[in-house]
């Protein structure tokens, strides 16, 4: 079986005992890093002549860092890897230096499905605050719109339709899975506009609610953010956020802020939904797939 001469985890990866030991086997050497890199000079200290690297989402690997490191061959994101442009590690100079990058994706997914139906039912049904209308009311007949239907959207999607809700959606385009379901596929400021709650299920860095989607949105809605960075132009969601609104987000990243967290319709649990027990167990295969995949194992 092949082997790389050394691999360095530069931060925490989260992967589980069992898969730990697994990645011994596909290395001479094996380096797990326990803390956050501070910045390019420790990083590219870490990989040395590492020529395989795994990093997690809280560090960035930059063409600056892997100048530094030429013996790098391969690139094992344990985090989403969905586009160059939303991704922590330089994508564009990898590439250009024959250097491998995978990604992992649809791991945490579970988790977000089960956050976003407790808040929403906690909400509709005044568990531990008002009802959201004058009575406790069902998900059943509920109007929601999905933005972006990858794959954590489509979850959301069917989970929404399990509770009896009325699912419309925007995407790149229609989708013909989604349409056979009764999934109503809607340009996005229509969508906007007909639905009750909306939920944000878009990749990192994607803003696609600005001044008319809000506008359109119009009062006593509720918006959820799945996302890892904000949905939103910051602006008109604050002016959204003044009048009978509700936002509920699991991390701050989604969020956008701490001066956000005291506001009183806003609701952040503060914490990734997706990091569960299940999650690092799918994590950890498929980081481990992926390296075997690529060393032809």
């Amino acid at each position: 079986m092949n082997k790389f001469k050394k691999i360095v985890a530069i931060e925490p990866v989260s992967l589980i005992p069992e898969y730990e030991e697994k990645l011994k086997t596909l290395a001479d050497e094996v380096v797990m890093f326990g803390d956050i890199p501070t910045d390019d000079n420790e990083i590219s200290a870490r990989i040395g002549d590492a020529d395989c690297v795994l990093l997690s989402y809280t560090s960035r690997l930059t063409a600056e860092a892997m100048a530094k490191c030429p013996d790098i061959k391969y690139v094992g994101m344990c985090c989403s890897l969905y586009s160059p442009e939303s991704a922590n590690v330089d994508i564009r100079y990898a590439e250009a230096h024959g250097i491998k990058v995978t990604g992992i994706r649809d791991y945490g997914d579970e988790g977000v499905v089960e956050y976003v139906v407790s808040e929403l039912v906690r909400c509709l049904h005044g568990f531990g605050q008002p009802a959201w209308e004058t009575m406790p009311r069902e998900i059943t007949g509920l109007k929601v719109g999905i933005v972006g239907l990858g794959k954590s959207g489509g979850m959301i999607a069917d989970a929404m339709k399990f509770f009896g809700a009325d699912i419309a959606y925007f995407a790149r385009g229609e989708k013909q899975a989604a349409t056979e379901k009764g999934y109503r596929f809607m340009p996005l400021q229509d969508m906007m506009e007909w639905s009750d709650v909306v939920f944000c299920c878009l990749n990192k860095n994607t803003v696609l609610l600005h001044e008319e989607e809000f506008r359109r949105l119009g009062n006593h809605k509720i918006l959820f953010n799945t996302g890892l960075s904000p949905a939103w132009d910051e602006a008109p969601f604050l002016k959204w956020l003044e009048e009978d609104n509700l936002c509920y987000c699991d991390t701050l990243g989604a969020l956008g802020g701490e001066q956000l967290l005291a506001h009183p319709h806003v609701h952040c649990v503060n914490v990734s939904t997706g990091r569960t027990s299940q999650a690092f167990v799918r994590l950890s295969q498929k980081v481990l797939a992926n390296v075997e995949e690529y060393l032809g194992a």
